[in-house]
């Protein structure tokens, strides 16, 4: 599992933005607007909308005009309103603090005539891409249809970098103009960090539901890595390897054999595994469960683990401070209930303080990054993901569609 995979990935040199003359032109910029909406149409997490200013800053700075695609959600059959990017322009509009006008469709006459009538500094947003299934299909006239949009072709959506979709990858062979925007350039430059460059002793947490989730992006750090702390529904599947009684809580029994290889290579490579010794159980998946501590290998049936322990909180934290590079990627308990967020909290808390002691700490997309974004720790660690499934893809040495696409 060597470099030789990410000898490929590093070869991939992507223009940046800050290297195009744009003055006059029309950029078309792929962004990653699939932010979550509440049941009145409100963004609710509008982290991924902040995270693309600076690029429209400095397209509409250099003296160019704007047209700005995206999906949203997963529309099954064709356009439907409640996954309408429309929805997003009041809360665009306040962030840019400019109007944002809107095409009902993201190719067609509409489309075309807005973008073309598009005067320097104006913003343009169009409709859903995904209401056409070319868009998934990675449809070469879809694209080419979109490339007609504009002359310069930005693509700034990591979190959709690693789908080889019509806007995503297909696109950019219609342009000859085309670089990475700040969130696809500082995205990729973070990863490298963690995986070419990292400073030692280097930690990953790995957290989340599912083992199988996790597999290739562990055993392609065990290389890097000094410490891997488990945490999460994934780390019963281990103790149930280990011989342990689990009584109710998640278990993957296809994944048992896949543990005890993971543990045996981090054994071979000098990786300390840090295992959850405590949890917090419950006799039901219920914030109103009743709940307690004990063990994790010994958990009596009829109850499940739904949080670290506190012993395990102590121990997890410890090692946290001790490193110079976190990886953290997944949740420790199921955050999403009060009653199971402290093993989440204890470990963003840990992050932020080993970061402030000068610790290098990434957070990777998903769930890890809602928890950080929600306790208002963004800001205190190194890098918050907004691409989880991009980032595990990239971290697994896979090459990305998106990133290859922009390749010179």
């Amino acid at each position: 599992m060597g470099m030789s995979k990410f000898a490929l990935l590093n070869s991939i040199s992507m223009k940046s933005i800050s290297s195009l003359s744009l003055a006059g032109k029309k950029v078309l910029v792929r962004v990653d607007f699939n932010v979550p909406l509440t049941a009145d149409f409100q963004v609710s997490d509008d982290t991924r909308l902040r995270a693309t200013l600076p690029t429209i800053h400095h397209i509409l700075d250099a003296g160019a005009s704007l047209v700005l695609m995206s999906h949203l959600g997963r529309p099954k059959d064709g356009p439907t309103d409640k996954y309408s990017l429309r929805h997003i322009i009041p809360a665009l509009e306040k962030l840019i603090g400019k109007p944002v006008q809107f095409a009902n469709d993201c190719i067609g006459a509409e489309a075309s005539e807005k973008a073309a009538a598009l005067q320097s500094g104006e913003i343009l947003l169009l409709e859903n891409l995904r209401f056409y299934k070319e868009e998934e299909k990675g449809d070469i006239g879809f694209a080419e249809k979109l490339s007609k949009l504009g002359n310069v072709y930005v693509n700034d959506a990591f979190g959709t970098a690693h789908r080889a979709h019509a806007s995503t990858a297909v696109m950019a062979q219609f342009f000859t103009e085309k670089a990475a925007g700040f969130v696809m350039s500082a995205e990729i430059e973070n990863a490298k960090k963690v995986l070419d460059s990292a400073q030692k002793p280097y930690v990953a947490i790995m957290g989340g539901a599912k083992v199988s989730d996790k597999i290739l992006i562990m055993e392609n750090l065990l290389d890097r890595i000094d410490h891997l702390i488990i945490g999460g529904g994934m780390a019963y599947t281990f103790w149930k390897a280990k011989g342990g009684v689990i009584g109710n809580s998640l278990l993957e029994e296809d994944r048992l054999e896949t543990c005890l290889r993971i543990l045996d290579l981090a054994k071979e490579k000098g990786v300390e595994v840090h295992l959850p010794m405590d949890s917090t159980i419950a006799d039901a998946f219920s914030n109103e469960a009743q709940k307690t501590n004990c063990e994790s290998k010994g958990i009596p049936a009829g109850w499940m683990g739904l949080d670290i322990g506190q012993k395990a909180m102590q121990d997890f934290r410890e090692v946290v401070l001790k490193c110079k590079t976190i990886l953290w990627n997944g949740p420790m308990g199921v955050f999403e209930m009060p009653a199971f967020a402290e093993g989440t909290k204890t470990i963003a808390h840990a992050v932020v303080e080993a970061t402030a002691n000068g610790a290098y700490s990434l957070i990777g997309g998903g769930d890890s990054a809602a928890a950080v974004n929600q306790l208002g720790f963004g800001d205190q660690v190194s890098y918050v993901s907004t691409g989880g499934g991009a980032l595990l893809e990239y971290m697994e040495g896979k090459v990305l569609p998106g990133v290859a696409a922009l390749g010179e």
